[in-house]
């Protein structure tokens, strides 16, 4: 009996060792090559099946199972580490002529006058992240800490192992792992993720994170590396620190094994004959660096050669045989006129920066965003302040700090008003928002009829911002269902000056068409705090239609998956207000959809993955993207190994190239109606 039960606890401990093994290598092929052999269900199966054993018999645990990726206990504070080759800051060269200069000093150093071209370097990204040190022993990551100030870090184990793009055990497969190894790389948070989390809070109504950077640094702190798990952080190594029983002799030899071993190497590390050919690749990505969905502030270049690198040595804490190629800042300093405050459309005090113009990445900046009082309050940010703005690809510009040292006495520290300053009701604090709660409040209806003619709610088209704001001034529209009496008042809006009776006859065709969009659109146009794209449709699926909605209790709409209660709570208040209650009443009459679409997928573009660019003939993004969700096929931002198709119109841009790059299938509107067997 005791032979038996030795014998299966062999068994599981062997079936243990082969899910691990597998989920690592699925690990790998979807988060470092971007390309999956099994499907999500079969990955989900096998996860379940680990994470079965090992709560059915915790001796077969192990810290570096794939099931650690979901955050250990919390931590009470940060074990410190010393670093056993200290992490080294770099010099700094801000144009192709500081470039060449470092060229010139290695070629000094090496005593190249001769054959100055004979050095070969190696370009990287400079990724603009936290630096990390991960110490693997026999090929299993033992620890992991931040920079610090170079000599000692802090012990983040727990949270990084929560990374999926970093391994906790190294791949054996082409390259066996050394004894001891430190790789060394960056953590970063993808723009899309950022812009997604920060579109999530905004919509419930929390504090925006500042940067990625920024949120990558404190997510990477949280004493509960549960909480880091919930955010999408990656990793790049870049070099090998301390080692143990393997030598290299290149960096681009040691960034070939770190991919071996089962690391995502940035795909635009560059092996450079010249040095001319490092300033293309530098001036490449100055033109280029808002392409990519990870923020970057320069390029890194280093000779090739370990032994020139060790022959050259460093100066204090630089090494003299790599720099940092920095880019121009993509921020500028310019003084902080006043702080204003914008009134949303939920009531909420939105305070901006009203700022002297200024130039940043080409693009003159005369606002910036400030989020609220509570980050004015931290960054320590007042009125007639000479402050530094930062703008970096399409992110709304935002103050990044005071220049304490330019205050004159003279600056004012900023609160919020104690009235709304667009109707004078007394203003509640809720956080570290400020809210105005009167509903009649002009300015909220202005931004409520604004957000409910805008592309993502109800998109017509021909009522811009300006537009509106010159109807409600001619007591033209006073609340959405106006619009749809506006044909009603069509001598008046001819009347108005710029408006011709084309462009009108357009505005009410866009009024028509209007009727046709979703209910789930419906929702989320009428401006119900808290409620966004995602959660309107998920309320329009799970009702059906206005009526049931409107009728639910609270705990109704809690039971819907992915709604919490304060959502719930907001849903259920807006439907008991008899104003909103008319307003919809109106609506119906209008001929608004305001019951959902049974959705029986069609199974055409089952699975496919669609990615979308340019401007097609005939169909908006939007209506795009329903089709293919329509018939069974997904939407994604960005073209990779696995998108099965990107549909193209013109002015295609940077997608289109790295699809052809990747042989990913391009198809015309055309192309792609033929496949529906539709037709334009």
């Amino acid at each position: 009996m005791g032979e038996k039960k030795k014998h299966d606890k062999g068994d599981l401990q062997q079936e243990v060792e082969d899910l691990r093994r597998k989920l690592e290598h699925h690990n790998y092929r979807y988060y470092v090559l971007d390309d999956p052999e099994i499907s999500d269900r079969e990955y989900d199966r096998l996860f379940r099946r680990l994470q079965e054993l090992e709560q059915q018999h915790p001796e077969l645990d192990s810290p570096d199972s794939p099931t650690k990726r979901v955050g250990a206990e919390p931590q009470d504070k940060f074990e410190k580490i010393e670093h056993r080759l200290p992490m080294l800051s770099l010099g700094n060269a801000f144009d192709a002529d500081e470039l060449q200069d470092f060229h010139r000093r290695v070629c000094k150093g090496l005593d190249r006058k001769e054959a100055p071209d004979a050095v070969e370097y190696v370009g990287e990204l400079k990724i603009d992240g936290v630096a990390v040190a991960l110490t693997y022993e026999k090929g299993h990551l033992a620890h992991g800490a931040t920079r610090g100030n170079g000599h000692v870090g802090e012990d983040v184990t727990a949270n990084l192992r929560t990374i999926n793009t970093i391994p906790l055990r190294l791949r054996e497969e082409e390259t066996e792992p050394p004894p001891v190894v430190e790789v060394r790389g960056e953590v970063y948070l993808p723009l899309s993720a950022f812009e997604k989390i920060n579109e999530k809070r905004a919509e419930e109504e929390l504090n925006l994170f500042a940067n990625p950077r920024n949120m990558a640094a404190g997510s990477l702190r949280q004493l509960d590396p549960k909480v880091t798990a919930t955010r999408p952080l990656a990793f790049f190594p870049y070099s090998v620190g301390y080692s143990e029983g393997i030598e290299f002799e290149t960096q681009w030899e040691v960034l070939q094994d770190i991919r071996n071993w089962g690391f995502n190497v940035n795909p635009h590390v560059q092996l450079h004959e010249s040095i001319d050919d490092v300033v293309e690749y530098y001036e490449s990505w100055l033109e280029k660096r808002n392409t990519l969905d990870y923020e970057i502030d320069g390029v890194v270049v280093k000779v090739n050669r370990l032994d020139l690198q060790d022959q050259l040595g460093k100066v204090s804490r630089e090494p003299r045989w790599a720099i940092a190629g920095k880019f121009p800042g993509q921020e500028a300093t310019t003084k902080l006129l006043k702080i204003a405050i914008n009134v949303g459309r939920t009531g909420t005090l939105n305070p901006y920066a009203i700022l002297e113009p200024v130039e940043v990445g080409g693009v003159t900046i005369r606002q910036a965003t400030l989020h609220n009082e509570e980050d004015i309050r931290r960054k320590d940010i007042r009125q007639g302040d000479t402050v530094i703005i930062k703008r970096a690809g399409d992110v709304i510009p935002q103050v990044v700090k005071p220049v304490e040292e330019e205050r004159t006495g003279e600056e004012e520290e900023f609160s919020y008003p104690g009235k709304c300053p667009a109707c004078g009701t007394p203003v509640v604090r809720e956080g570290p928002m400020a809210y105005c709660t009167n509903r009649q409040c002009p300015a909220q209806r202005l931004e409520s009829l604004k957000h409910f003619v805008s592309r993502g709610a109800m998109d017509i088209r021909g009522l811009g911002g300006r537009t509106i704001e010159k109807f409600v001034e001619e007591k033209l529209v006073k609340s959405p269902a106006d619009l749809y009496r506006l044909p009603e008042k069509e001598k008046d809006i001819l009347a108005l000056e710029g408006f011709k009776e084309k462009s009108v006859e357009n505005l009410f065709e866009s009024l028509e068409q209007s009727k046709r969009r979703p209910f789930s659109r419906v929702l989320f146009a009428l401006g119900i705090r808290h409620v966004g794209e995602t959660v309107a449709e998920q309320l329009a699926q799970s009702f059906g239609d206005l009526d049931a909605l409107m009728q639910a209790s609270q705990e109704d709409i809690e039971e819907v998956e992915g709604i919490g209660p304060e959502i719930a709570k907001s849903v259920y208040s807006y439907f008991q207000v008899e104003e909103n209650r008319a307003l919809l009443d109106d609506l119906r009459k209008a001929g608004l959809t305001l019951e959902a679409e049974k959705i029986e997928t069609a199974s055409t573009l089952e699975g496919k993955k669609f990615v979308l660019t340019g401007t097609l003939p005939t169909l908006s993004r939007k209506e795009a993207t329903d089709l293919i969700k329509k018939h069974g096929g997904k939407v994604t931002s960005s073209v990779s190994s696995k998108t099965d198709y990107l549909l193209a119109g013109t002015d295609p841009g940077s997608k289109y190239a790295k699809a052809k790059d990747l042989k990913v299938p391009i198809l015309s509107e055309g192309d792609f109606r033929g496949m529906l067997g539709d037709q334009p």
